[in-house]
């Protein structure tokens, strides 16, 4: 069975930290075939594939890393966070099904928990109550709020505790194929950003598998940061038109786009049939290919 694994993981400014990470992910067996990092929102996404046993070690190795050389008591940047290793999802390819890859989140949470006594929320299709299967809403309160909203909500999927004192805790998950793409906007009114994030994501009644945030970048420019979870039903110039259509209401240009991590070649096939007019020969969802040059970024999930 192969499975894919995106962490996304709470430092994007130190070099050292992020070579540990990548040692860490390569060291255990797996292949990182991608990684991009991001100062603005302090935040770094690794792309690794391997076998079962080969994603699970490099999972556990790199949330070590994290929970030994991130701490959020002093982290600030423009991505809501709960912990130095904020996201671990878990994606089946080839061989595997979703059944699978919700027992590999399960199993990696438990080993997460017992080599670093970081908690872990289980969401996505690993879920334990619908309350959880969105990552916004384990994600809500960010650090800061873990321990409230705990109380509030109900302790960690995994762990005896409400949060690591440096670390935090993981939201550890399993999903199909996601597209992270960000569309910047020539503004810096972070208001009328998430505004148009509120009126296209999914969770305030817009498009159906559409994940949405608006984020600060700096004094004149805004990032509509979206994860598409099925990019056949919701393809990205669909996205791109929607963006540009509502900043074009508020008098605002769109500035440009981009790719973020590894993306199914099926989705850039979709995207030059529709600006050509020409059919598309999709391919399969696994045949990944990069993003382009580095540049600021809100990172995937």
């Amino acid at each position: 069975m192969l499975f894919e694994c995106v962490p996304n993981v709470s430092e994007g400014r130190d070099d050292a930290t992020l070579e540990a990470c990548a040692r860490a992910i390569a060291d255990a067996g797996a292949t990182l075939a991608h990684r991009t990092s991001d100062s603005i929102h302090h935040r770094s996404v690794f792309t690794f594939f391997g076998e079962r046993s080969q994603v699970l070690a490099a999972a556990v190795a790199l949330a070590e890393v994290t929970a030994q050389r991130i701490d959020l008591r002093t982290h600030r940047g423009a991505h809501p966070r709960i912990g130095a290793l904020d996201v671990l999802p878990f994606v089946p390819l080839a061989g595997a099904t979703m059944d699978d890859a919700v027992a590999l989140a399960r199993e990696a949470a438990a080993r997460i928990w017992q080599r670093t006594g970081v908690p872990c929320f289980l969401y996505g299709a690993a879920a334990t109550s619908e309350r959880r299967r969105l990552l916004a809403d384990v994600r809500a309160g960010e650090f800061e709020g873990l321990v409230e909203r705990a109380h509030r909500t109900g302790r960690p999927d995994v762990g005896d505790v409400f949060t690591h004192p440096s670390a935090g805790a993981t939201a550890v998950g399993a999903r199909n194929v996601l597209v992270a793409y960000n569309v910047v906007l020539g503004t810096g009114d972070v208001r009328l950003a998430r505004t148009i994030a509120r009126n296209l994501r999914e969770r305030d009644g817009g498009l159906r598998t559409l994940r949405v945030l608006g984020v600060a970048l700096d004094m004149g420019r805004v990032q509509i940061s979206c994860n598409l979870t099925d990019v056949a039903g919701t393809p990205l110039y669909r996205v791109f038109e929607l963006v540009r259509r509502s900043a074009a209401r508020y008098g605002v240009n769109t500035l440009s786009s981009e790719l973020i991590g590894l993306v199914p070649r099926s989705a850039l096939s979709a995207v030059a049939a529709h600006a050509l007019g020409v059919a598309s020969e999709g391919l399969a969802a696994a045949d990944f290919v990069a993003d382009s040059a580095p540049k600021e970024r809100a990172l995937v999930e």
